[in-house]
């Protein structure tokens, strides 16, 4: 037999045999096809946190099998939103629109807009402005957290040329470890940067912007049995509004689907350290609403060279608030490095979120 012939039908028995063949008196010696066959197929594991797109231009962030929070980007709306955000017991804590006021229907659960942006209203709905999302970049699964990230674009509703890129990151992550009834808190992370498509932009001086949260009817201090407090002790509209603090809560009762019965669950929302005006100053309601007012006291001008980025993170958490917890929730959070979305290098992705690149972090999408 020619030896090129017979290296080639060596290596086919090689190749048609298992990965350890064995050998005998220097033979190699094929094991039956009934072995390789019921050698078991590598296990695949489902991720415990999931970001799943949905019909009607949603994705749903799930954990455990349980929806979490919920993000709407159709056209619909003026502008994307979050609803529901689920607490422990599974009841939403936040809501769509006023309670009583039909003209603040833009109070749409969890949503980012200002209400002065070159003197443009993004904030209401009686404007021409509106924000819409271009495209998404990631959704990523994994078991420690979910991530979302995408681009939205702001459009003063004249120019069909944007004003603002505005790049979200979004990572969901469980609170606690399981509840004695099988639930857990959410621990929501937000980040966004604001990129003007000219060289510089204002965001003009204004109580409204950048992120608010309408709390549901139950959790309102008007409304329900809600309290609002903050980091620095004080509780109620009064004492808070206008003044700076790192966190804010609002919580108060809801009926738990999971429990057939009241609950008392809530929202703590925490202001980055590295946010331009922290710790912010509040723009608070006793009618059930709540936002980190960036402007409040001046305008902040961002440019395309050095883009404003803004991280929150809220906290969907059971009982009342716990200000030792939240403390040290906050300060964990102000250890956790940013965001940043690059190219891919694996297959079938075209992009990655990654966290904090100088330190080490790896990528988590």
């Amino acid at each position: 037999m020619d030896r090129g012939v017979r290296l080639h039908f060596e290596s086919l028995q090689l190749h048609r045999s298992s990965r350890c063949p064995a050998h005998r008196n220097g033979a190699v010696t094929e094991l039956p096809a009934s072995f390789i066959l019921k050698m078991p197929p590598m296990p695949y594991r489902i991720s415990r946190c999931q970001v799943i797109p949905l019909p009607d231009h949603r994705a749903s962030f799930v954990i455990d099998g349980r929806e979490r929070l919920c993000w709407h980007f159709g056209t619909s709306y003026p502008r994307p939103f979050f609803f529901p955000l689920n607490g422990p017991s599974g009841a939403s804590l936040t809501r769509m629109g006023h309670p009583g006021a039909p003209n603040h229907d833009h109070h749409q659960s969890v949503w980012f807009a200002h209400h002065k942006v070159l003197g443009i209203d993004f904030w209401g709905n009686t404007s021409a402005a509106r924000i819409r999302q271009k495209e998404w970049l990631v959704y990523h699964d994994g078991d420690d957290e979910a991530v979302m990230a995408v681009k939205l674009g702001w459009h003063d509703g004249h120019d069909p040329k944007e004003l603002i890129e505005q790049e979200l990151i979004v990572a969901v992550r469980s609170g606690d470890a399981a509840r004695p009834n099988g639930t857990s808190e959410t621990l929501i992370e937000l980040q966004s940067t604001f990129r003007p498509t000219a060289d510089m932009l204002e965001f003009g001086k204004t109580n409204f912007g950048f992120l608010a949260v309408r709390v549901a009817k139950s959790l309102s201090a008007h409304f329900g049995g809600g309290q609002l407090s903050d980091s620095e002790g004080r509780v109620g509209e009064p004492a808070i509004f206008g003044n700076r603090a790192r966190w804010m809560d609002y919580s108060g009762p809801v009926v738990s689907p999971a429990l057939s019965g009241a609950v008392t669950e809530g929202i703590t929302y925490f202001d980055h350290p590295s946010n331009p005006s922290h710790p912010t100053h509040w723009h608070v309601r006793e009618d059930g609403w709540m936002g980190a007012s960036a402007c409040f006291a001046e305008p902040f001008t961002t440019t395309k060279a050095a883009p404003l980025v803004l991280r929150y993170l809220l906290h969907a958490h059971a009982d009342q608030p716990d200000p030792a917890r939240a403390n040290s929730i906050f300060d964990q959070f102000a250890k956790r490095t940013p965001f940043t979305v690059t190219k891919a290098t694996v297959k079938h992705e075209t992009w990655t979120v990654r966290r904090g690149e100088s330190l080490g972090s790896t990528p988590v999408g």
